[in-house]
């Protein structure tokens, strides 16, 4: 039983797992600021207004050793959300447990072998949707297939991948792309595993007992039951038939499950606790299927970041299911029903036939690099999209039953959630300045640092198992930004695909709302001499591109020429490019609670260039104070989670156009 947590700061992360845990929490589920995740230390650029916001920043050792201060990893199961940065973040954790036993004069050796958790560390579903990836696919392999074999030999209690949907539905996947994408994914790795001949072929089934899965539960109860129930199918069939895996314990589906955060609503955010029950209860009801653990959203996360009475309620209803209800004294309930046994063999054929076109396309990793997979999920996503507009897909308080009584929990919305102090990013700055002024002020210290990072880069061209270079450049005080620069300068970078450049449509030729906004686009572009172009930009470190590649995709379809660069910009780079392009709007969509930092830096860069006059609308998870402080600085409109409706929003878009441009303005349409 967990809850997903951390921010601020180690010990202020420290503090909330023990508060935690003293509650009854029986593992730790930690949170990693975008910076960490992404391999950027707190002073880095790009790290501006990200630090400490969805996680706590990790910069070096003395973090890892706050972060779990007083908590004994010898006998902790941790799962750490950790991707691109996997490696690193275990190294310094297993650092931290040797330190620990000897501080209590007992052997490292052995609290090391008996380290429990997981690492995510699963990057391709980062090229698809949650945007933590830094270096290119091949390379990002490797360091996985090298954590694989190195705990499956020196920590094996240790999941060193979590085969990760739960994104993937987040990006739009139906359940029948989240099956064949993960299990497209888990060959990729168990194939690279192999084929490094790193693990002997008799110890192959140590390393699929070693794999778990991350999925994601909805609130269509019977198809996201059933769903596990393929999962489990395909999983005994690929792991028996391809590596040929004897042992059923080996071959048992391992998963976790966070439910579903896309189906949150800001509207009505009381209607989330029943929507987290259902979708709790679709992934413990069915033993056969049964998830391991279990972490549930709070209610109000579609308003920001959750308060520790909020996840404690969440973790609540994990015990009051576990401990008053008799849900777990029975075996399956739904063995045997003609019902199930349908849905999902129509299940498991889906997945089968979309895994084999993955293959037929080289694998995950070409699939990822051709935008297959990636076109795939923004196209489901616009679907989805389209039919909740529509109201074939009903969304209670959303686009039904949306009349309400005044609700006492969001009466003030500024106390509703948990704020980040303002200064959490300036002392961050600060402390790993000083962590690498004191270590290179002593000769020895310092040497020891670039020795280690020398290694690790020689290591890398090399092919030399990576971990213990990365255990030595933990030992060594190396910050996270100066490990992930040293791979960097060895791997490159890489840019994802966006998925958006493909023939996606979503709101369909046949809208009429749809083609009133395509005319207002066209005689606006008319009156001003040129086609309307929109700039859709997603600053900083937050990767969660979904809801801009929607905006994106249906402001094309709206008749605007679309500018959408991807992931990860600086304020600079996208004042360049609405510079560069002339644009008529820049969009700016951030979900990581960096807008109140970015958004005004590109205010005041656009002022600079000349090009002050073009307006700026932000979109995101943006707390209502914070849209009027925005509003005050001269950003048009602020659009958050409740305006669901995007054909309406491309409709305020020429307004907004027609506003700046001195043009007569009509009636505003409902937004």
């Amino acid at each position: 039983m967990r809850t997903y947590a951390g921010h601020s700061s180690a010990a202020a992360s420290n503090a909330l797992y023990r508060r935690n845990l003293a509650k009854g929490q029986t593992g730790l589920s930690v949170a990693f600021d975008l910076p960490t995740q992404t391999g950027y230390d707190p002073d880095h650029p790009l790290a501006r207004g990200e630090v400490g916001k969805v996680g706590v920043p990790i910069s070096h050792i003395g973090d890892m050793r706050a972060l779990f201060d007083q908590i004994p990893l010898a006998s902790m199961n941790t799962s750490m959300t950790i991707n691109a940065t996997a490696m690193w973040l275990l190294a310094m954790y297993q650092v931290a447990a040797q330190e620990q036993a000897e501080a209590a004069g007992e052997d490292p050796a052995a609290a090391v072998r008996a380290l429990a958790g997981t690492t995510q560390n699963d990057i391709i579903k980062e090229y698809l949707s949650r945007g933590t990836y830094v270096f290119a696919p091949e390379p990002s392999l490797r360091l996985i297939t090298d954590m694989i074999a190195y705990t499956v030999a020196e920590i094996p209690k240790w999941n060193p991948i979590n085969i990760c949907s739960y994104h993937l539905q987040e990006a739009g996947a139906t359940p029948v792309q989240e099956i064949a994408y993960s299990m497209s994914t888990a060959i990729a790795v168990l194939d690279a595993v192999r084929d490094s001949g790193q693990v002997p072929q008799e110890r192959f089934g140590e390393v699929v007992a070693r794999i778990s899965f991350f999925v994601n539960a909805g609130v269509r109860f019977v198809e996201e039951m059933c769903k596990m129930r393929a999962f489990v199918q395909l999983w005994d069939e690929v792991t028996r038939e391809r590596y040929g895996v004897q042992d059923a314990k080996q071959r048992r589906f391992r998963y976790g499950v966070q439910v579903n955060s896309l189906g949150l609503t800001e509207a009505q955010p009381e209607n989330n606790i029943q929507r987290i029950v259902l979708e709790m209860l679709a992934v413990t009801l069915s033993k056969d299927a049964r998830a391991r653990a279990v972490q549930l959203p709070a209610w109000n996360e579609a308003l920001g970041l959750p308060r520790p009475w909020d996840q404690q309620w969440s973790l609540r209803m994990q015990q009051v299911l576990a401990f008053e209800s008799d849900l777990l004294e029975y075996d399956d309930l739904f063995a045997g029903s003609t019902v199930v046994e349908a849905k999902v063999a129509e299940l498991v054929e889906g997945a089968r036939a979309e895994m084999a076109r993955v293959a037929e396309l080289g694998g995950a990793v070409p699939a990822v690099e051709s935008g297959y997979m990636k076109s795939a999920l923004v196209a489901s996503h616009a679907l989805r999209r389209a039919r909740i507009e529509a109201g074939e897909d009903i969304v209670v308080g959303v686009n039904r039953f949306e009349t309400t009584e005044p609700n006492p929990l969001t009466a003030d919305l500024d106390t509703a959630i948990q704020t980040v102090d303002h200064d959490v990013e300036v002392k961050a700055a600060e402390a790993v300045r000083r962590w690498r002024d004191e270590r290179d002020a002593d000769p020895a210290r310092r040497d020891r640092a670039q020795a280690a990072i020398a290694r690790l880069q020689d290591d890398a061209r090399s092919g030399t198992n990576l971990m213990a270079a990365s255990i030595e450049a933990a030992r060594a005080e190396v910050t996270t930004g100066e490990w992930a620069q040293a791979l960097r300068d060895v791997f490159g970078e890489f840019r994802a695909p966006t998925g958006v450049s493909g023939s996606v449509s979503g709101g369909g030729p046949g809208s009429a709302e749809l083609r009133e906004v395509r005319e207002q686009v066209r005689l606006t572009g008319e009156e001003l001499g040129e086609k309307l172009r929109v700039l859709v930009a997603k600053p900083g470190l937050d990767g969660h591109s979904n809801g801009a590649e929607q905006v994106a995709v249906r402001a094309r379809d709206a008749g605007f020429e679309v500018v959408y660069q991807g992931i990860r910009l600086t304020p600079e780079q996208i004042v360049a490019a609405a510079v560069a392009e002339d644009v008529h709007l820049v969009g700016i969509s951030i979900l990581s609670g960096s807008h109140m930092a970015l958004v005004p830096e590109i205010l005041e860069g656009l002022r600079a260039a000349g090009a002050g006059d073009v307006p700026v609308i932000v979109g995101g998870i943006i707390p209502d104070s914070d849209a009027r402080a925005l509003k005050a600085l001269g950003v048009a409109e602020v659009f958050t989670p409740k305006d669901f409706g995007l054909t309406d929003i491309m409709g305020r878009f020429v307004q907004i156009i027609r506003e700046a441009r001195d043009l007569p303005v009509a009636t505003p349409a409902p937004v």
